[in-house]
């Protein structure tokens, strides 16, 4: 296989997190989002378990996503009393910022063959893969772990069972401008090599 090796390096090293309000609110093209779902699809996976799940919302299909969380989450905050209501005011306006918003999901091997951080690393993989698909194609991504993420209540609105894991939202949009610079700490700070 011939691949631009350094084409990659640099695709890996400018994959950012655009937020939504860095969006210009622009359609992306649906055949973007299918070459980036196409490619998540090719995430490793250890015992072939491939666990993530996708729900892809677009149009009015934003208003329903917002229609949702902002329920679920006035219905489980004001329970345990934790109901705020900016974030909740939030979470029925801040879907309509983005292009699609894919909601993600692990759905867990039936025979639970393979320890839960396994699959779940799957699926950080694919979203990886979501990623540098878009940053290839000049479009914005933010993968969101908050807002109902963690609500038992959400996961069969995204077709999740109890074993399952709601992994966040992944808002996407056409970027406003450049692509911030990147940082990171020295290499030399996270490795040790062991020569003998």
């Amino acid at each position: 296989m011939n691949f631009n090796v350094e084409e990659i390096n640099q695709l890996i090293r400018s994959r950012r997190s655009i937020y939504p309000k860095d969006y210009t609110g622009a359609t992306v093209p649906n055949f973007i989002i299918e070459q980036m779902l196409e490619n998540a699809n090719w995430a490793p996976t250890h015992k072939q378990t491939e666990p993530w799940r996708f729900v892809v919302f677009s149009g009015d299909g934003l208003k329903t996503l917002a229609a949702f969380q902002s329920s679920c989450y006035k219905e489980v905050t004001e329970r345990n009393g934790s109901f705020k209501e900016d974030r909740y005011q939030a979470l029925q306006t801040k879907p309509m910022e983005s292009s699609h918003i894919i909601a993600l999901g692990m759905k867990r091997d039936a025979g639970k063959r393979l320890p839960e951080w396994e699959e779940l690393g799957a699926v950080f993989c694919a979203v990886q893969n979501l990623y540098l698909t878009a940053t290839a194609y000049g479009i914005g991504c933010y993968l969101s772990t908050g807002g109902i993420t963690n609500f038992e209540e959400a996961k069969s609105f995204f077709g999740l069972e109890s074993d399952d894991k709601l992994c966040g939202f992944l808002h996407i949009g056409m970027p406003k401008g450049t692509t911030p610079d990147g940082r990171r700490r020295p290499l030399q700070e996270k490795v040790t090599w062991v020569n003998h």
